[in-house]
């Protein structure tokens, strides 16, 4: 099953998790505020969407909050540590498919060319 991770509150999410309802795709929604993911599965997601900075949402009220020497993370255990601390920085939603491979971000062509349909 498709696993849409984000958070509740977003209307990113809300309009991903409308179009998979819309277009009759299983999936299944994380809160990743209050299910926290593995640093395994950070690291895997990192991995699959092309580095931190690309999984990173750096235009987010929360990124500018943090002070100058968080926003230069030096290592993957930095990075880990600031999403442990602060999961509402990763860009939204990630999504997982069946077959294990990951998105990231929502659109409506996006999500057509990802889900194969229209």
């Amino acid at each position: 099953m498709t696993t849409l991770y984000g958070l509740k509150n977003c209307d990113t999410c809300k309009k991903a998790q409308n179009w998979l309802k819309r277009f009759g795709v299983e999936h299944a929604f994380v809160d990743y505020r209050d299910e926290r993911q593995s640093p395994e599965t950070l690291v895997a997601w990192k991995d699959a969407v092309g580095g931190w900075d690309a999984l990173i949402n750096k235009s987010s009220t929360t990124w500018r909050q943090l002070p100058p020497n968080r926003k230069t993370p030096g290592s993957d255990a930095e990075w880990k540590l600031l999403l442990k601390e602060y999961p509402q920085l990763i860009r939204r939603p990630v999504v997982v498919l069946d077959d294990g491979s990951v998105s990231q971000g929502f659109s409506d062509n996006g999500f057509k060319k990802l889900f194969g349909v229209g």
